[in-house]
């Protein structure tokens, strides 16, 4: 669906022909460094499957909303390979990839970037607007989404008349109202409440299962991370350390700085007992356990066979 191959984003007077593919990666970034420039993103590889959660981590200043940014061109990649559904993205013309923007990817923001003057309704109808579609059309398919997302009965409220779960609620709605092959995320709940965001998780998970769309999702958060996504990519420093399931970065961290990040994890919310499971003697246990069970499932499951 998407993929990036060597992506690099330099900013200052360094450009593409900084780089040579021929040296180490550390070589690379200080050459760029002492011709004037500064690395957001070096020699990114990554690739997101149709219909999987890709959730970029990172700490501030990692390169996370760079690199979002980058994957569709909203902000130009110095170098590299971007390819989305088959074509060279990097090739597209400026006004073709308008047109694929507006209608292929949606982005939901971590503001929800509301129009205060508009009712729910209306800032739903905004993206079906600006494509041309008709008026009777696009109210359908947005009382529609609002209706998907929880708030129907709210469509005629101004934002200011919203919680910060409603508004975001909104945000999502509006984002999927023009059917996006592909749907970012960028950081959508750090500015909710603990268990609004929570909710809002279950809501991100509810959608996909429903709508089966190809999704990336920025966070900071580990236990978000790993909650919504299929896998992360953990950046440090504009580079990428790892990627796989929170459960490979968990068990086999690539090194201290992915141990690190991954230390606070609720690893009993987490780990499953796929991830531990040995072949066993037949007959040897009577206790029946999914492979996709959480630790959490299986003491519960162990404690109320010994009660």
């Amino acid at each position: 669906m998407l993929s990036c191959k060597n992506l690099w984003k330099i900013y200052g007077s360094a450009k593409a022909h900084s780089i040579d593919p021929g040296l180490p990666l550390t070589e690379n970034i200080s050459s760029v460094e002492q011709r004037g420039g500064f690395v957001a993103l070096a020699d990114i590889d990554l690739s997101v499957a149709k219909g999987e959660i890709l959730v970029i981590m990172g700490l501030s200043g990692s390169g996370k909303s760079t690199l979002l940014r980058c994957l569709t061109r909203l902000v130009e990649p110095t170098a590299g390979e971007l390819r989305f559904e088959g074509q060279d993205l990097r090739a597209v013309p400026d006004k073709s990839l308008q047109l694929l923007r507006r209608t292929h990817m949606s982005m939901v923001f971590q503001n929800f970037a509301l129009l205060p003057h508009r009712t729910v309704v209306g800032n739903v109808e905004l993206p079906l607007e600006i494509q041309g579609v008709r008026a009777a059309e696009r109210r359908q398919k947005a009382l529609d989404m609002i209706g998907l997302v929880g708030l129907s009965g709210k469509e005629d409220h101004y934002p200011h008349e919203l919680s910060g779960g409603q508004q975001q609620r909104v945000g999502i709605a509006r984002s999927l109202s023009t059917n996006p092959s592909l749907w970012l995320l960028d950081e959508p709940f750090s500015a909710l409440d603990p268990l609004i965001r929570e909710e809002m998780q279950d809501e991100i998970l509810r959608l996909q299962k429903t709508l089966s769309k190809t999704a990336v999702f920025v966070t900071h958060d580990f236990n978000e991370a790993a909650r919504v996504g299929d896998r992360i990519a953990l950046l440090r420093k504009g580079q990428l350390v790892q990627t796989g399931s929170a459960a490979e970065l968990i068990l086999n961290p690539a090194d201290s700085y992915v141990r690190a990040f991954t230390a606070s994890a609720e690893r009993s919310r987490i780990l499953t007992a796929e991830n531990f499971m040995q072949r066993g003697e037949p007959g040897a246990f009577d206790v029946q356990l999914a492979a996709e069970a959480t630790l959490r499932k299986v003491a519960e499951t162990f404690q109320g066979g010994a009660s």
